[in-house]
């Protein structure tokens, strides 16, 4: 399957939460959503975009889009890590990665002359209509936030 293209709809998915119920993209429609794909829960970097995105969360809502973060991890550890860094928004477990395969963001990774297939860090704004309208990939945490606040303020 072909990653969505900017301009283009992001194909329909439904992934288990950790709200203890499925969500599907579709529910979204009518409002802007900010999909962020992370690693890893309780890692360094994926706690301080989460809680950057958390920290930024009323100012995103007010520009009309809602947050959902998705990784690889199941739901009951996205509910821990909501709870101990008090995240507003939802966490999508994608365990079988069939979402990050969607999005293109599953890869071949190196780590120390390593080579292995994991989740890299990547953003993704859509419309109200369902509509990829910009992306963010092999994502650097620091102001990274502060960039997604800027393009949503563009429309």
């Amino acid at each position: 399957m072909n990653k969505p293209q900017i301009g283009e709809p992001v194909p329909e998915f439904a992934l288990p939460s950790s709200e203890g119920r499925t969500i599907a993209i579709s529910e979204y429609r009518g409002r802007k959503v900010v999909l962020y794909f992370y690693p890893k829960n309780m890692t360094p970097a994926c706690t301080q975009e989460a809680c950057d995105f958390r920290d930024a969360h009323e100012r995103i809502l007010a520009r009309g889009a809602a947050i959902l973060g998705i990784s690889l991890d199941p739901p009951a550890s996205h509910a821990k890590f909501i709870a101990k860094n008090r995240l507003p928004f939802p966490l999508l477990s994608d365990e079988d990665h069939n979402v990050c395969e969607m999005f293109g963001v599953w890869q071949l990774k190196k780590l120390y002359g390593r080579e292995y297939m994991g989740l890299v860090r990547s953003t993704f704004l859509i419309d109200e209509e369902g509509k990829l309208q910009a992306e963010w990939r092999n994502v650097r945490v620091k102001g990274h936030v502060a960039a997604i606040l800027e393009e949503i303020a563009k429309y």
